[in-house]
């Protein structure tokens, strides 16, 4: 049966977006809730991240991204560029977005091929062209990463009230500098908890895929990001499907990570580039068992994606009861575990 993203066109009231992160909530990082969905019962329970551990088996591999995020935004009197996004040629893809009396940024659709953007520090950025509706091919006269980590902050949207430093956007696996926005999946994990599961027997393994920017005003798909699947990973991956265990990927960049690196076969291997792969319920998944997540936004693609492996009618119930059970979405917000068995 196709899913359309239009199956989960809910309301997102303003009351469940998480407006600081959790510590500031007076829990720790592994303290958010977690809704547990299992395709193979239909059932969903409704857990603590910490308790993780218990709801997975000995032998499981968890796959984590380990790429960093980077303090991306730069602000103007009037404008935020937020950098996106590096190409092979050295130039990058940037939003533009409106700054707000709130502190906040909303979509800005001003910008001509050719114009020269004076930024903070004396550097100059140039748009080239159009990548995307809302992104901008565009070079700066000057090495992008040393200069936002002297210019820039994270990238925050107006659910977010004040700016939290930049490790507040770190998960403990940050180890590749490269994404625009956190990997936030992996946010709720703490060392604590990751001394736990490697005592139960559980594995983790790396892969590296470096987000680009989410503008949650735009229901898009994905477009092209970097990705890298160490021969490790793979070899490990694999055993752990050959040996009967789950792989249960810690947040949609993985699950694009390694169903690019996935053939026809299920077999993962090494792999590095730039993937649009989109993964639809049309199209399935054949190297994950299972998903760590955050709680996406109404009409959101990373739905088709949480629907490919959960399945259409178990994600939209499951997405009901995160509401009524008064659930807190985003990157600082609860976390969802779906498991196809």
């Amino acid at each position: 049966m196709t899913v359309q993203a239009s199956a989960f066109d809910f309301e997102l009231p303003a009351a469940r977006e998480a407006h600081e992160p959790p510590e500031a909530r007076g829990l720790t990082r592994d303290g958010v809730r977690l809704m547990v969905s299992w395709r193979d019962t239909g059932h969903i329970a409704h857990r603590r991240f910490a308790d993780l551990p218990d709801l997975l088996e000995p032998g499981d591999l968890l796959v984590v991204n380990d790429s960093a995020t980077l303090p991306a935004a730069v602000r103007l009197d009037k404008l935020a560029v937020h950098f996106s996004t590096e190409r092979e040629d050295g130039s990058w893809l940037v939003e533009l977005r409106h700054r707000t009396q709130a502190g906040g940024t909303r979509p800005y659709g001003g910008g001509a091929p050719g114009e020269w953007l004076p930024l903070p520090g004396q550097a100059t950025l140039r748009l080239i062209e159009r990548e995307t509706p809302r992104l901008w091919r565009a070079r700066l006269d000057r090495d992008v990463r040393t200069y936002l980590g002297e210019h820039g902050v994270p990238i925050r949207y107006s659910y977010i009230a004040r700016d939290w430093p930049l490790a507040d956007y770190q998960t403990v696996f940050a180890r590749v500098p490269g994404s625009a926005e956190m990997p936030s999946a992996a946010r709720p994990f703490s060392q604590r908890l990751v001394t736990s599961l490697v005592v139960r027997g559980i594995g983790i393994a790396p892969v590296t895929l470096h987000t680009g920017v989410a503008s949650p005003e735009r229901d898009e798909p994905p477009y092209q990001e970097w990705f890298s699947v160490p021969p490790a990973t793979a070899r490990q991956v694999n055993l752990a499907r050959a040996s009967g265990a789950r792989v249960i990927a810690v947040g949609t960049t993985v699950v694009r990570a390694l169903e690019s690196a996935a053939g026809d076969d299920g077999r993962v291997r090494a792999a590095a580039g730039w993937t649009d792969r989109v993964v639809t319920p049309e199209i399935g998944v054949r190297a994950v068992d299972g998903l760590v997540t955050g709680l996406h936004e109404p009409r959101s693609s990373h739905l088709m994606m949480l629907a490919a492996i959960g399945g259409g009618e178990l994600i939209a119930r499951g997405y009901e009861e995160a509401l009524a059970k008064e659930y807190l979405w985003h990157e600082f917000g609860d976390t969802h575990l779906i498991l196809t068995r």
